[in-house]
């Protein structure tokens, strides 16, 4: 049976009042398992980027509640909230996020407070195809690629309990987008990484495990993939 990892229950975002008010999520309940991987499938403006963000701790919700391995989240104070987004949470923009004064290396070591840090993420790096000399250059001296593969490393170092990944391919090309999830699907299959995607690309949801999808605010269906495509055959 499998292990329930996180649970979003009866979540709602609320912006504005009376006839201006948005809901930006009304009402939505799922669960997410440990090691699967899990799209949350929409258009622009279906509410699954200010889900994300709620699960990541980087925003509140009107009313309801997320569960991390039974701890309610959505009832921690700031430092205990910034000590879940250190710990707890990895996450992966569309757009790295790195930071342009800092070799590969120094980005990842960023994430890590404690001894270990260097061998680690030296480790890491490797293990996302950045090995030797790469892992000492500049994002401006790499492809988008490689800066999309220091992100996830950056996430995946600190052994975070679910990584968040927000429109991870938007920014390359279908080649190299298509590397990016080869990459995340074998850290879910070969490393039981729990990985939950946002994307409004229907084809890359074929090789997840389960598919959720948002329309207004809402989750319109859910699907298990009995057999999700191989990350190499999806085409966009």
């Amino acid at each position: 049976m499998q292990k329930k990892l996180l649970e979003i229950r009866n979540l709602k975002k609320y912006y504005g009042k009376g006839d201006s008010l948005v809901k930006a999520l009304d009402d939505v309940s799922f669960d997410v398992y440990k090691g699967e991987m899990l799209v949350l499938l929409g258009n622009s403006g279906c509410g699954k980027s200010t889900l994300l963000n709620i699960i990541g701790g980087m925003d509140s919700p009107t009313e309801g509640h997320v569960l991390l391995s039974g701890e309610d989240i959505t009832s921690l104070k700031d430092k205990a909230l910034t000590k879940y987004r250190k710990e707890k949470i990895g996450f992966i923009f569309q757009f790295y996020n790195l930071l342009p004064d800092l070799t590969a290396l120094e980005n990842v070591r960023m994430s890590l407070s404690h001894r270990d840090k260097e061998h680690l993420s030296e480790k890491t790096l490797e293990l996302v195809g950045l090995g030797n000399q790469k892992m000492n250059q500049y994002p401006s001296q790499m492809s988008g690629g490689e800066q999309q593969r220091v992100s996830i490393a950056r996430a995946l170092v600190k052994k975070a309990d679910i990584i968040l990944c927000d429109e991870p391919t938007g920014a390359l090309d279908d080649k190299t987008g298509r590397k990016i999830l080869e990459l995340l699907q074998d850290l879910s299959r070969k490393h039981g990484q729990t990985l939950v995607i946002v994307t409004h690309t229907t084809p890359i949801a074929d090789m997840a495990n389960r598919v959720i999808t948002l329309r207004d605010g809402k989750i319109q269906k859910e699907r298990v993939n009995e057999h999700p495509k191989d990350a190499k055959d999806i085409v966009w």
